[in-house]
Parts: structure tokens; C-alpha cells; sequence
């Protein structure tokens, strides 16, 4: 029985470690005996609060050579977390022996700053990807994944992403029906399909006070019409080079991801929940020609129109 261990501290998100545990519970319905022994470790045991107010009780760090595999929670409390010299101190002793390490959303922070990122290929939520290379420029950061294995280091994108990240451990350990099956208990997808940006790139311009939020719906109405930067930069009453810069700085995106982005979430849709052709999705929706679709559907989500549509009605 391997001992999974998740290191939470006050104003850790509650789902970082409610998912993974959730996951990791499953395979006790498959395989016998138990394959893992689940326990919540914190620096001072007792009572730890989330940020949303809920409590999780939690051992004491204990012995780090006692860890097959430590998990380290994101959350509000990360940046406190990670300037803990004790925290980590343990982080550090358990990766000398653990047969993995791994964070779940900014829980990378507190890998980084034990040292034990620098020099390879790591992951976190998309909301902190333009900060955390700034702070850790050894880590080599890959913003779109979901999750990513370095050695014996796993980190993951955020919150729900803890879900995927304990799936692939749990493939990893047990293979992968094992780990289809637990998908299946929890109603998820055993491979999520396409990287974080599919959920991190139009958000930015959707929040309400944002400055081009008036302009996104206003390009929702016009999905299938042309929609170069000129016609964009009229509709905002601003020259197409000022509306470029101006919209890249604000969103970080290109006037023209944004547009694929929400062709894409238009498309999606229709792909999953109406009967109309591939071809018809893709006129409506403005790619025109459904090859230009299809390689921008593998792109973004990972698999072409058609076998996305076969899973949604699968489902």
C-alpha cells in the first residue's frame, strides 16, 4: 500500500485536495488489496482552514521517508506556504526519497522555492503563468498543459486539474483501465481533451470591467462574417495597430486567437449538440473550410470535430 500524502496550509483551495483524494479513493473497487493509504499532512497539525472557510484536519509533516508520493496543494495561502523555510525544508527531504512529488495548481510555487523546478518542464494555473516565470526564470514553464511529468515531478494546471493529475498517477501506478474506470466513477474524462487555454484565453476579455468586453459580444453576433484587426479596431473607434497592442496587453492574446478562440467555443457547441454537418459548423461559425476547423479543433482541444461529437452523444 503506497502512502499518497497531500500538504495542505491555512487558505489552501479546498478542491486541490478533495479532488485527488476523491480520485485516488476509486481503485480500492478495483484492485485488492487497497492500493493507497491517503492522509492530509500540514506543518502544525490539527485544524486547517481553506480559503473558503471550510476545515480539513490534518496530521503533522511526520517522518518524509515514509512518503511514496506527495502532493502539494495551490491556494490563496501558496505565496505564505512557499516562503516557509520548515515547509520547505520537508519538501526538499521528501524528494529525496518519495517516488514522486507533485503540485496541483500553484501549489508549483512551493516546489519552485525549494529548488526542486529549476532546470524543468512545469505547469500551474494559467491565471499565474505570467507571474511565476518572473519569480522562478529557471523553471521551464509550459502555460498550456494540464499536467506535465518531469522525472519524478508532476505538476498540474488549476483546481479541477488535481482530478486529471491523479488520474495520470493513478494509470501510472495501476494502468490505464484501472484509471478509465475512475474516470467513469467520477463522470470525468480520463484524458481531458486540449490544454488550459481553452479555458484561460478569452477570460480575460470576459470579465465585466474589462475593456474589450463589449467588443467580444458584439463578435459572438458575427462568428461567420470577416473579422480582421481593421474591422475590430473600427468597432472600438481606434487605429488597428494602437487596438493590437492595446488588446494584446490587456488579454495577452492576438486580436486573431481571440477570434479562433471563440470560433472554436462556438463550434464546439454546435459539434456536441446539434445534428448540423461538420461542413455547416464550420461556415456558421466562420472557419469556412472544415479542414482549417479540424486542424484548429486538434490544436485546442486535442481530437477532430467527429470524435468529439461521438463522445458528447456517448455520454
Amino acid at each position: 500500500m503506497k502512502t499518497i500524502a497531500v500538504l495542505i496550509y491555512p487558505d489552501f483551495q479546498l478542491l486541490d485536495v478533495a479532488g485527488p483524494i476523491g480520485a485516488f479513493e476509486m481503485p480500492a473497487r478495483e484492485v485488492t488489496p487497497p492500493p493507497y493509504r491517503l492522509k492530509i499532512i500540514a506543518r502544525e497539525p490539527g485544524l486547517v482552514v481553506s480559503s473558503s472557510g471550510a476545515v480539513m484536519v490534518a496530521e503533522g509533516l511526520g517522518d518524509p521517508g515514509e512518503i511514496d508520493t506527495l502532493i502539494v496543494s495551490g491556494g490563496q495561502g501558496t505565496k505564505g506556504a512557499a516562503l516557509c523555510r520548515e515547509t520547505r525544508t520537508f519538501v526538499r527531504e521528501v524528494a529525496r526519497t518519495a517516488r514522486r512529488v507533485c503540485s496541483v495548481c500553484s501549489g508549483a510555487y512551493v516546489l519552485a522555492a525549494a529548488g526542486l523546478l529549476d532546470g524543468r518542464r512545469a505547469t500551474t494555473h494559467w491565471g499565474r503563468t505570467r507571474h511565476f516565470p518572473k519569480i522562478f526564470p529557471k523553471v521551464k514553464l509550459e502555460p498550456d498543459r494540464i499536467w506535465i511529468r518531469d522525472g519524478k515531478f508532476w505538476t498540474s494546471a488549476g483546481i479541477t486539474a488535481g482530478i486529471d493529475l491523479a488520474l495520470a498517477l493513478i494509470a501510472d501506478d495501476l494502468g490505464e483501465a484501472v484509471a478509465r474506470a475512475t474516470a467513469q466513477e467520477l463522470v470525468v474524462y480520463h484524458r481531458r481533451p486540449g490544454g488550459q487555454s481553452q479555458f484561460s484565453a478569452l477570460l480575460d476579455i470576459e470579465r465585466p470591467d474589462g475593456r474589450f468586453a463589449s467588443l467580444l459580444d458584439w463578435v459572438r453576433e458575427r462568428l461567420a462574417e470577416p473579422l480582421g484587426v481593421e474591422r475590430l479596431a473600427d468597432q472600438t473607434g481606434m487605429s488597428p495597430r494602437n487596438f493590437a497592442r492595446a488588446f494584446r496587453a490587456e488579454t495577452g492574446i492576438t486580436p486573431a486567437k481571440a477570434i479562433e478562440q471563440l470560433r472554436l467555443e462556438a463550434a464546439r457547441n454546435r459539434v456536441e449538440s446539434t445534428a448540423e454537418s461538420i461542413d455547416q459548423v464550420a461556415l456558421l461559425t466562420g472557419f469556412q473550410d472544415p479542414e482549417r476547423m479540424r486542424r484548429a479543433f486538434i490544436r485546442a482541444f486535442g481530437q477532430p470535430p467527429q470524435a468529439l461529437r461521438r463522445t458528447a452523444k456517448a455520454a
